[in-house]
């Protein structure tokens, strides 16, 4: 195998985790006969500090010609200004929509040789072998948003918006998952408030049930979710969501294992 591969090592740790993983990746390409070849582009916070701009047109460039980009990690407590004209994660998003990477996929397992690195009890996270898809290029991170004068003071909004078609590709990514796992997948929304996961949760049933029908499915309301996580992982195979859910549910799940450095993540598209 041929594979251009752009290296994005970012900010803060990201250099020495990016320098690594090359290093692995070198390594495999000479064990099974690959061809690798890398190109290193900015991103992010150092990305602003040389161009002003987190995502630099030449970086988006390299990146849309090549076949895999290894992202290292934005931002840090140098960029951390709310007042700031752009942040570097302004970048990791734009990266996600222009190159329609709609979903995130996030194992979350305990090693057996690791698990006194877990807050939690062994009992507890024993076992544990999850997987998350998060929607990645829709909802509350890409729907209007803005700033207004009221009578009030200053006013802020954002939107969260989904249709069927960005529903239905995620969970059908889901579905075809759980079928090499445990053939469960429990789908996080707040049905009970929000429309928008209304549409969600019913695009779900009806994909998984009409696709998937040797696949269980069940239905868990966010907040029930970020408790359930830490009180039964075991419980829990594929895991389905939308961005904003997925971004925080992930992150907790992280402690699960003892560190968000010790679980993968990686972003794909069609």
């Amino acid at each position: 195998m041929q594979a251009q591969i752009v290296l994005l090592p970012g900010d803060g740790i990201g250099p020495e985790v990016v320098a690594q993983g090359e290093r692995v990746l070198v390594a495999v390409a000479k064990k099974f006969g690959h061809s690798f070849s890398f190109s290193t582009c900015p991103i992010g916070g150092c990305a602003i500090d040389q161009f002003g701009d987190p995502l630099p047109e030449q970086t988006l460039a390299t990146c849309k010609s090549s076949d895999a980009i290894l992202l290292g990690a934005v931002g840090g407590p140098k960029w951390d200004d709310p007042n700031a004209k752009t942040r570097p994660e302004v970048g990791l998003l734009k990266i996600r929509k222009e190159l329609g990477l709609f979903a995130n996929l996030r194992p979350i397992s305990v090693s057996p040789h690791l698990i006194s690195a877990s807050p939690l009890k062994t009992d507890i996270v024993q076992g544990t072998d999850i997987l998350f898809f998060r929607e990645l290029t829709g909802g509350i991170y890409f729907g209007k948003s803005g700033k207004e004068a009221t009578a009030e003071g200053e006013t802020a909004y954002n939107t969260m918006i989904y249709s069927t078609h960005e529903i239905e590709r995620i969970v059908r990514l889901a579905g075809q998952a759980a079928r090499g796992r445990r053939k469960k997948v429990t789908s996080v929304d707040k049905a009970n408030v929000l429309e928008v996961s209304r549409l969600w949760r019913k695009t779900f049933e009806r994909v998984m049930k009409a696709e998937f029908p040797d696949v269980q499915i069940e239905n868990v309301l966010v907040d029930a979710m970020a408790m359930h996580l830490i009180s039964k992982p075991r419980s829990f195979d594929v895991v389905v969501t939308e961005n904003l859910f997925g971004d925080i549910l992930t992150d907790e799940g992280s402690m699960l294992p003892g560190s968000m450095g010790m679980l993968p993540s990686a972003s794909i598209g069609s």
